[in-house]
């Protein structure tokens, strides 16, 4: 009853702020929209405060409008048939829509592609918008149909590799690929 209530507030207030969260030492997981301590981590964004703010400032090789990638978003999605609105949340929580994104491990472009999943999907050049998405959307197709559809264990191979969710039997118990499940399919719900 008490997990149900929560949900329910949570679900009320993160289309509404930024949710911030913290575990403390008993593993007890605090969350807020305003956070009083330091602890406080962003877990996931408000999508529309997000995307005002990439929209209002544009700077040089940073986040760009999503609107600017719909022709390519649109087209892939429907050229392998996966969910435009689920491809939108992955390069959302991936880059922020920052073309030029380079991460610390080496994933590169919208949906940062790693080297490697990038010359096994014969992308070439992962910082080229189109060729990042077709290959982003194209190697989503084969994640979901490895799954057979279920797009928490695609995101979360998607997030983590492929091995790891098989080593575990399903969603890794790793931290960031739980909230980067959670965080895609909250952005997937505000893409609709």
């Amino acid at each position: 009853m008490c997990y149900a209530m929560l949900l329910v507030t949570f679900t009320a207030i993160s289309s509404f702020a930024d949710i911030y969260k913290y575990e403390d030492e008993e593993g007890v997981l605090h969350f807020t929209d305003a956070p009083t301590d330091k602890r406080f981590k962003v877990f996931m964004r408000d999508l529309k405060k997000d995307r005002k703010l990439r929209t209002t400032f544009r700077l040089a090789g940073c986040a760009r409008n999503p609107e600017e990638f719909e022709p390519i978003i649109n087209a892939c999605a429907l050229e392998y048939g996966v969910d435009k609105s689920l491809v939108k949340a992955v390069i959302h929580a991936e880059s922020g829509y920052n073309p030029t994104a380079v991460s610390s491990k080496g994933a590169r472009g919208l949906m940062q592609l790693m080297p490697k999943t990038a010359q096994d999907l014969k992308v070439t050049n992962s910082l080229d918008p189109a060729e990042n998405i077709r290959g982003g959307v194209r190697y989503l197709k084969f994640l979901l149909n490895t799954f057979k559809g279920d797009e928490t264990l695609a995101l979360a191979a998607y997030n983590s590799g492929l091995s790891k969710v098989a080593k575990f039997g399903g969603v890794p118990p790793y931290e960031e690929t739980r909230n980067y499940v959670a965080k895609v399919l909250n952005y997937k719900k505000n893409y609709k």
